[in-house]
């Protein structure tokens, strides 16, 4: 028995999922969520770490107690510190020997840092010259921003002429409005959760702008291969062509997206969840989001948005007209030869008469229609020529 299963028509590319001509759900969808991410974004903010803050960074030995220990006593001195000092987080770092506790706190002037730092030796019964303490200036963190955003500028500039070159415009602006939609969808998450954004943040932005481009690309090359020559095949219109070739490339793309996303996966959940490790979470977040998020809008959005400029294209338009008209006129024939096709309504049921003796010796002898008739030839006539003017004639007569 063949396979009719979801993931065996997904393989072949069979699934026939309407997901362009769904598109108005997609981009309502996607309309809400990037409204509730940019309300997160500018009402609630992001968590800002020290590098793009300013602040103080203390390290302490983990030889001193678990990292729960470390930070409520830590948060008992910077209260004591006044000036509305805080420890904003605390992580374990470092590895191979070297491990420590890294406090990252409000922004203190260097009296304040150095009795913290005396104090934190004291509580924790150390040599406070054991305690690393470092000042990171807000400035510092103005400036990777400033790169970051201007590295982001260069790579959606190179990205468009790319596109264009490679495909056109109408795909360029999709796979653009699909990236800008990506980076709302990730910051927005990113806000909701409150996770620190750190440099390694700043990186895994930048690094899911190439995988969301690689999905966007695939699925991309797979429509242009479709919808070649598009105009001269009456059968298809452009939406149906680029619907399927999302539906051709959905397995691929799904294996890529879960590939790509174990190992991040386990970067996050594993490294970051069950070891404890602080430093990896900045980065596994934003990468497992932006790539989840990359496949669903590549999908959902990218290919969609495409087929609706490209249906503002007349030439376009005109072809999908005649497909349309086409596709009616075949219904409505369809419809009318089922119609003539369908039996006749049943007639009533009418008595039958007998059969009398005399009437069935009549039928019997009616002669049969075509057949000639079986009596005598009158007049020795042959041929049915009077006289005997029949075709056989006297050995030697010739015709005159």
């Amino acid at each position: 028995m063949a396979e009719t299963g979801l993931a065996a028509r997904l393989y072949k590319g069979e699934a026939g999922l309407n997901i362009v001509g769904r598109r108005k759900t997609w981009f309502t969808v996607a309309a809400l969520l990037v409204l509730i991410a940019l309300g997160s974004i500018i009402f609630r903010g992001f968590s800002l770490g020290i590098e793009f803050a300013g602040g103080n960074s203390f390290q302490v030995p983990t030889s001193v107690g678990s990292l729960e220990q470390v930070e409520d006593r830590a948060r008992e001195v910077l209260t004591s510190a006044g000036d509305g000092a805080q420890v904003v987080t605390t992580q374990q770092v470092g590895g191979g020997g070297g491990e420590f506790y890294e406090l990252r706190t409000t922004q203190l002037d260097a009296e304040q840092a150095e009795a913290v730092r005396l104090e934190l030796g004291q509580v924790f019964g150390i040599d406070p010259a054991e305690i690393a303490s470092n000042r990171v200036s807000e400035a510092w963190g103005s400036q990777v921003t400033n790169r970051a955003l201007l590295g982001l500028l260069v790579f959606l500039a190179l990205v468009t002429v790319y596109l264009v070159l490679r495909f056109e415009w109408q795909m360029a602006a999709a796979a653009i409005f699909s990236l800008v939609s990506n980076l709302a969808l990730t910051a927005g998450i990113y806000s909701i959760v409150g996770f620190e954004v750190t440099p390694s943040t700043i990186i895994g932005f930048l690094t899911i702008l190439g995988f969301a481009l690689y999905d966007v690309v695939v699925v991309f090359d797979k429509v242009q291969e479709n919808t070649r020559g598009i105009t001269a095949n009456n059968n298809q219109t452009y939406g149906d062509a680029a619907n399927l070739a999302v539906n051709q490339s959905l397995m691929r793309s799904i294996n890529t997206s879960v590939v790509a996303l174990l190992p991040v996966g386990g970067i996050l959940f594993i490294g970051a969840g069950l070891l404890g490790a602080g430093t990896l979470k900045d980065l596994g977040l934003v990468l497992f989001v932006g790539m989840a998020m990359a496949f669903v809008t590549s999908i959902m959005l990218a290919t969609p948005l495409l087929v609706v400029l490209k249906n503002r294209d007349p030439r376009i338009q005109a072809h999908n007209k005649r497909v349309l008209a086409r596709r009616g006129a075949g219904s409505r024939n369809e419809a009318l030869a089922a119609k003539a096709g369908a039996a006749p309504a049943a007639e009533p049921e009418q008595e039958e008469e007998p059969v009398t003796a005399e009437a069935g010796a009549l039928a019997a002898a009616a002669p049969k229609v075509g057949a000639r008739p079986s009596g005598k030839r009158s007049g020795g006539a042959r041929g049915g020529r009077p006289g005997g003017g029949g075709g056989n004639r006297p050995g030697g007569a010739k015709r005159r």
